[in-house]
């Protein structure tokens, strides 16, 4: 059996700058933080003509035969691709979990796309730096699948840690924040992720956004620029350990954040946030694309408490997380030699050109 882990992430500010249709005029930037909630995959290999994926999170099971193309469409399009891409076809079992809900704003879908892609290049021999593993995801996602979707979590996910990620239409560089101890734990005492219970769908809303970006409507142009201007602002803080700044600026984002699209934030969202303002929480957002999943706030340790009973109360409930420093890992790998890969006989040039 192999088995590889992928962390989820929590995005500080930035968010929407990873877009192509905004970075590739006028360039992105994200800081976000990989936190200790991953999605694992689990192979076994064994001597059958078939490929078998299950899925705990969707309830869900796929087999095909070596004989039939593998499609990319339906359930589990997403490993099925990665399965293709590497011209995996026969004698593997791959089993999918989350310790997060899908379409909860932590990046979830590409976190999924940088564990299998480490455990599929592991299990071939393949060694692919985080770079790379993070480039196929998006290739993958974007490229093949069409998703419309950003570029910061295929990164977040494969490189872990506290990061400034920086999007041009030279490509996507990491720079690894460098914080004390004494900020690092601040923000992990700090920082707080109450789940909504609402799962959403980031499509549409990314549909939305790529489309008034596109159209150049100045509204959303000029918040993006402000968000990715908040984002070098949120860089600054962390690194001189301006927490109580740190959570004016989220605020401010998320204000910018509500103007790209609709159905961001709702009125039962507005009113939590409201809610968690008026007991001590400085600043925060939803996640990811919003609509739903998790709600983040910044507030003192000391406010804490009473911002986290008084959301409790209108029935959302706190996730606590420590920062994750490896990024995607391989935990165990004690699986056989692998006879399908004969079948992917292209070797590392397959496994780095992305499509």
């Amino acid at each position: 059996m192999l088995i590889a882990r992928a962390p989820v992430r929590i995005s500080f500010a930035g968010g929407g700058t990873d877009l192509e249709s905004y970075y590739a005029q006028f360039g992105g930037m994200v800081v976000s933080a990989a936190i200790d909630k991953y999605f694992y995959v689990f192979v076994t290999v064994n001597n059958g003509e078939n490929i078998q994926i299950m899925s705990s999170d969707y309830r869900t099971f796929y087999r095909q035969d070596a004989e039939r193309e593998m499609l990319w469409t339906g359930d589990l399009a997403l490993p099925r691709a990665i399965l293709s891409h590497f011209n995996i076809r026969e004698g593997l079992s791959m089993f999918l979990a989350s310790q997060v809900p899908p379409g909860t704003g932590l990046g979830s879908s590409s976190t999924v796309a940088v564990s299998v892609i480490k455990a599929l290049s592991s299990l071939l021999g393949l060694v692919l730096s985080k770079q790379q593993i993070a480039e196929l995801a998006c290739a993958i996602e974007i490229d093949k699948l069409g998703m419309p979707i950003g570029r910061q979590d295929q990164f977040a996910a494969a490189f872990g840690g506290v990061n400034a990620i920086t999007f041009d239409a030279d490509g996507v560089a990491v720079q690894p924040l460098r914080l004390s101890p004494e900020v690092l734990e601040g923000v992990e005492r700090g920082v707080l992720l109450f789940y909504t219970g609402v799962a959403r769908e980031a499509a549409r809303v990314l549909t939305e956004q790529n489309q008034a970006i596109l159209t150049r409507t100045p509204a959303v142009l000029e918040s993006l620029h402000a968000i990715k201007a908040m984002a070098a602002e949120v860089k600054r803080c962390l690194e001189r350990g301006d927490l109580r700044r740190f959570g004016d600026v989220l605020h401010a984002s998320w204000e910018q954040k509500k103007r790209l699209a609709s159905g961001i934030s709702n009125p039962w969202i507005d009113d939590c946030y409201d809610t968690a303002r008026r007991c001590g929480a400085i600043g925060g957002k939803i996640t990811g694309a919003g609509g739903g999943g998790f709600l983040m706030l910044y507030c003192s340790q000391s406010r804490a408490p009473a911002v986290t009973e008084a959301l409790e109360r209108l029935g959302l409930r706190r996730m606590d997380f420590s920062i994750d420093f490896d990024g995607a890992k391989i935990l165990v790998n004690n699986a056989i030699p692998f006879r399908g890969a004969r079948r992917a006989g292209r070797g590392s040039e397959l496994a780095i050109a992305g499509s």
